[in-house]
């Protein structure tokens, strides 16, 4: 067994090493944002117009849920324990200043955000039941030439589907039953079936239920957890600049110059891009399945919605963790990351708030996670196999693992979660990037003509006349 989790250990340390996949991520997303000509910076404003009031295209088509079902569905399975743990663990290992680079990985993210999302409504389909189905394991396939983009698209969902049993899954479960006994004494077998039977109830309904119960409970999960957080910076408002400074200064300097003044600005990146990553998953392709469910007025417009996602988790969410951990003063007190985010409530709210507030946030966010990666799952399944029995099944499973995961110890499943959602990354990168060129060009067309986004569906269709198709009316068959 030891063997087997250094074995694991390692593969883990290469795909999320400094020369694999986080340069590629980074890298994808600051040459998207070039292609783009910052369209996450130019636009927006407009987005979150569309994203937070408008809600919906009033004539919209080809999908099942609204644009806000879908942003809350993605922001569902992202906003999550790697907005509380994920970011303690990054300023404990890498100082404060690995806070500045979330940010950084946030906005250029943005880009591959919108990216993957918009070719996710440009390539989607019907499956055989008449759902829409879209994402790197469609748009690889159909928009790339050859048998090359029939490869990536196979491993995407191979990847995708592991994943979701994993850190969609199992290691949710498992932060909620941990928290639940810690901070309430409930038993994690009444926490397993308690969940195994609110996630079925949602998931069996398929992505109209999970987008109804998204759109209400992600908004308020994340109103709850912000306020308890901007208390905190309220009562230590003197200390906020100090904190800010120690966030700038230390993403140069990096941890007490561990390893010199080079060594220690490298760990203060690839933690905070590792960690940033983990948080918003932007290039990683798993919002885009959400983002494909959408009903709009064509894949420009979701496209913007949807790089809001990362806007909220990263520079919203993880920005107020990270500025309480440092202003409270805990990120440096040698305590596990587990328990920093906590320990910062605690020590800025009065009496047992602040452990009451991040228990039920840790509750919620990661119940919402599993909500979320289920529907991507479901997809990828849907895609390998086909609709006919194959998805039921999966949500059935997909349940039991719940409980599964809420009551029994977890070891080596958490290093296998991360390898298998950094493994489902690379093909999409890949696509995004063969694909710039398109995405770039189709974007640049249609903001050119429908500069303030409010074109309806017969002012769309006549400028892009002549354009390709944003959908594929075929059911796609039950087959790889």
């Amino acid at each position: 067994m030891e063997t087997f989790e250094s074995w694991l250990g390692t593969i883990d340390g290469i795909v999320w090493g400094p020369f694999l996949l986080i340069p590629l991520l980074l890298l994808t997303g600051l040459w998207l944002t070039i292609k783009l000509r910052g369209v996450q910076f130019r636009e927006l404003g407009s987005a979150l117009r569309l994203a937070l009031l408008e809600r919906k295209d009033a004539d919209a088509e080809g999908g099942d849920i609204s644009q806000f079902q879908a942003l809350t569905t993605a922001l569902a399975a992202t906003v999550g324990t790697g907005n509380i743990v994920g970011v303690a663990t990054a300023i404990s290992i890498g100082g404060p200043g690995a806070l500045f680079w979330m940010w950084v990985t946030g906005l250029v993210g943005m880009a591959s955000k919108y990216s993957e999302a918009f070719l996710a409504v440009r390539f989607r389909t019907k499956d055989a039941k008449g759902d829409a189905s879209g994402g790197p394991q469609y748009y690889l396939k159909k928009a790339l030439p050859g048998n090359w983009g029939v490869a990536l698209s196979i491993i995407f969902a191979i990847f995708a589907v592991l994943a979701s049993f994993g850190i969609g899954n199992m290691t949710q479960g498992n932060s909620v039953a941990a928290n639940a006994e810690s901070a309430f004494g409930i038993d994690p077998q009444i926490s397993g079936i308690v969940m195994a039977l609110l996630v079925g109830l949602v998931i069996l309904g398929g992505i109209r239920a999970i987008g109804t119960v998204t759109a209400a409970l992600v908004p308020i999960m994340i109103v709850f957890y912000v306020l308890g957080a901007l208390y905190i910076l309220i009562v230590n408002i003197a200390d906020v600049p100090a904190a800010l400074g120690l966030i700038f200064t230390q993403a140069f300097t990096g941890p007490g110059m561990v390893g010199g003044a080079a060594g220690g600005i490298m760990i203060a990146i690839q933690m905070g891009v590792a960690r940033g990553i983990f948080s918003n998953e932007s290039g990683m392709g798993s919002a885009a399945i959400a983002a494909a469910a959408a009903k709009t007025t064509h894949p420009v417009r979701q496209g913007l919605v949807s790089m809001t996602q990362t806007f909220i988790d990263t520079i919203i969410v993880v920005s107020f963790t990270g500025l309480v951990l440092v202003t409270t003063g805990v990120w440096n007190s040698g305590e596990s990351p587990a328990l920093l985010t906590s320990m910062a409530f605690s020590h800025g709210l009065p009496g047992n708030w602040g452990g009451y507030i991040v228990a039920i946030g840790v509750i919620f966010f990661a119940f919402s996670t599993i909500i979320g990666w289920s529907y991507y799952g479901d997809r990828c399944t849907e895609r390998l196999f086909g609709a006919r029995g194959y998805t039921l099944a999966y949500r059935i499973v997909f349940t039991v693992v719940v409980y599964i995961g809420a009551t029994v110890p977890l070891t080596l499943v958490w290093t296998f979660a991360d390898i298998m959602n950094g493994l489902m990354a690379l093909p999409n990168l890949i696509g995004l990037l063969a694909l710039s060129g398109l995405i770039a060009r189709e974007t640049a067309h249609y903001l050119k003509n429908d500069p303030k986004l409010r074109a309806n569906k017969a002012e769309v269709d006549a400028f892009m006349a002549g354009q390709p198709r944003m959908e594929d009316p075929e059911p796609e068959p039950d087959r790889v």
